[in-house]
């Protein structure tokens, strides 16, 4: 956690965080209560995908008894009213608006009003099915909603002080654990869809109940135990039809249960479930000093940032079960890299600085913010990409069932709409993920204009952050202690940044980096501390396993990762190329994209369709005509905001494509 009090006022991340504010939140209550004409798209060409409309506020009232009619929507609809009250929360904590407030508190009424008398909370079940509460758990996501309506209810209730949403969460929770658990006569499974954990932690956190703790320590020791519980909750249920199809062809490491937790040591199944389950993991282990589940976290850290993350902090290789696949496997155009996952990774990378202060996790939790995160929405806060490729051709997703997730333009809404409320609650809690606090010791992990205030043992410690970043390297400090203890000041230096000075009152000092953090430790008395990167535009290239990148590099500057689009640099984009010696220059477009840094470098093109190439196939070399030609790149998170076109974020560098 943080530990301080933090006010962000900064004009690259304002502006989103305003766009939450003004834009997604209204519009996502629109939507929720199908008052508004928008195209709901299916994610993927999948009719059994629900896309008519919303209906979640509508599944409440009638499990309320203040409507009739029938639940419409997944089982886990639920999630998208509570994701939607938690970015809400975040949003009142930073600037209250009172009609906000009275939506909100109507809304914690309604969820009320839907709870049974023993404190179960889920629509669809009370609606549809109440003779299967609990009995398809590898489906039914009733765990997996709860836990995010107790995350919802504990962010609410420190940012509006409502008393009856912590009390319908504690209820529920209260529920929950008398019907789970190793005690004989309780339910000893778990949920298909790790987030329980995560949500009991959280109201654990806040009232200090010991019982929610444990019981997400169970959820975590259990799963894996018995990988036959699905199975046989499957076949006590066999009359029934599923509740989600398809569900029953995926293995057991789909759902990370082909052996226990602490045995883990590889990132398996589908990429949100596993970050999820890792973010609990960690954040039980930051509380309890267990060194297993720890391991296990730190391997599986190890796994997906060296061999299974994308140079954009994107997770998930493939669309069949939005899964991670294996070792190096990470194809650009087919991928899935669902925003949902990198949000989960920067969950994930949070709660491992919470046990060891590393600047690695500071590391991807930047990238997967400033790429993948901010590539889900368009820059007017109506459109989201739920699949965020890092190659993308129109007629390609338009007539390859294989790529049909594969979107390039942004939807306005999506059947299944868990990432842009999951994107929204991100951005509106952006203030947890600046610093980190262990008692005397305060940690920059982010860098963004801020004010920060902490309580150290004997006074108040303040700290200002002063920067055009990401566009700038230029990060000043100023801070002031009050009390006469000193305070340890660690500062991250990115991974990207191989260059840096630091000046503390204008002089120049040499600091040494210590598991990637400079360290400044004494009694600051209106002190400032100036950290300049250098931000040059580089080249990455891809270990030689990743088959899909050999040959190519990626561009980046900063935190930046780049991409190229046809409407910059025409069609084809597969036929452009550098050579190794090119030279990159840039300069800040107020008028593009709403401001960004636009990379430009000689380059090649070979023409795609001359008179000598009239066959598929020949003997000779490459045919066609090979001309210079200036290459652009934006912000790969801008992307896809001015209209359909292709675009590609590794490009071609070697003479021999001639």
């Amino acid at each position: 956690m943080t530990g301080g009090k933090i006010k962000i006022q900064d004009n690259f991340w304002s502006y989103y965080r305003d766009l939450i504010r003004t834009e997604v939140i209204p519009y996502q209550w629109k939507i929720l209560n199908d008052d508004i004409d928008v195209n709901i798209e299916r994610e993927r060409k999948d009719d059994s995908i629900p896309n008519e409309k919303s209906h979640a506020i509508e599944n409440f009232k009638i499990a309320a008894g203040l409507k009739s009619g029938s639940h419409y929507g997944w089982v886990f609809q639920d999630s998208d009213v509570y994701k939607w009250l938690e970015a809400v929360a975040y949003s009142l904590a930073e600037r209250m608006d009172e009609n906000l407030k009275i939506l909100a508190d109507g809304v914690v009424d309604l969820i009320g009003a839907a709870q049974e008398e023993d404190g179960y909370l889920n629509t669809y079940f009370t609606i549809a099915a109440p003779e299967r509460k609990f009995k398809r758990l590898s489906e039914s996501h009733e765990l997996y909603c709860a836990g995010h309506f107790f995350e919802a209810a504990a962010a609410y209730y420190e940012a509006a002080g409502n008393e009856k949403v912590l009390q319908i969460a504690c209820k529920l929770a209260d529920c929950i654990d008398s019907h789970f658990g190793s005690d004989k006569g309780k339910n000893h499974g778990y949920d298909g869809h790790e987030e329980i954990e995560i949500g009991l932690m959280c109201l654990y956190r806040l009232t200090g109940e010991k019982r929610y703790l444990n019981l997400s320590n169970y959820f975590l020791y259990i799963r894996g135990t018995d990988p036959g519980f699905f199975e046989m909750q499957k076949k006590e249920d066999k009359e029934k039809s599923p509740l989600i199809e398809g569900m029953d062809r995926w293995p057991l490491s789909y759902y990370q249960i082909h052996k226990p937790l602490p045995e883990q040591d590889t990132a398996e199944g589908h990429a949100v479930r596993l970050v999820y389950m890792c973010t609990a993991m960690a954040d039980v282990a930051a509380i309890t000093k267990d060194g297993k589940l720890l391991s296990a976290c730190k391997r599986i850290w190890r796994n997906i940032v060296d061999k299974r993350m994308y140079i954009t902090g994107g997770i998930g290789s493939t669309v069949l079960g939005e899964s991670f696949t294996f070792d190096y496997d990470l194809p650009n155009d087919t991928m899935y890299c669902e925003t949902c996952a990198s949000v989960g990774l920067i969950f994930f990378a949070r709660r491992m600085l919470e046990n060891e202060v590393k600047g690695e996790y500071g590391d991807v939790m930047e990238r997967a913010l400033y790429n993948t995160v901010l590539s889900g929405m368009a820059l007017d806060g109506r459109h989201f990409f739920y699949v965020n490729p890092l190659e993308a051709v129109p007629e390609c997703s338009e007539k390859d069932p294989g790529k049909s997730h594969v979107k390039c333009v942004r939807p306005e809404w999506l059947g299944c709409a868990c990432c842009p409320p999951n994107l929204a609650r991100l951005l509106a809690s952006l203030e947890k993920y600046i610093y980190l606090q262990k008692g005397n010791a305060i940690y920059a992990n982010l860098f963004m204009n801020c004010e920060g205030i902490f309580e150290t043992s004997d006074g108040t410690f303040t700290v200002k952050q002063k920067t055009n970043y990401p566009w700038e390297g230029a990060v000043c400090f100023s801070l002031n202690c009050e009390g006469k203890t000193p305070v340890i000041f660690g500062i991250r230096i990115p991974q990207w940044a191989d260059d840096y000075s630091i000046m503390i009152n204008r002089q120049v000092v040499n600091a040494e980096i210590k598991d990637g953090y400079i360290y400044i430790h004494q009694n600051f008395k209106d002190d400032e501390i100036i950290l300049n990167f250098t931000m040059k535009v580089e080249k990455w290239y891809a270990h030689p396993n990743v088959r899909s990148d050999i040959g190519k590099v990626a561009i980046t500057r900063g935190p930046l990762v780049y991409c190229m689009e046809s409407i910059d640099n025409g069609p084809h984009l597969h036929l452009m190329f550098l050579d190794e010696n090119t030279k990159f220059s840039y300069r800040f477009h107020e008028e593009v994209l709403g401001g960004a840094v636009i990379i430009e470098a000689d380059g090649y093109m070979r023409e795609p369709g001359t008179e000598d190439r009239t066959a598929l196939y020949q003997k000779s070399g490459p045919a066609g005509k090979v001309r210079r030609k200036v290459i652009k790149w934006i912000p790969y998170y801008a992307w896809a905001n001015r209209g359909m076109n292709e675009m590609q974020v590794w490009i071609r560098q070697a003479l021999s494509f001639l």
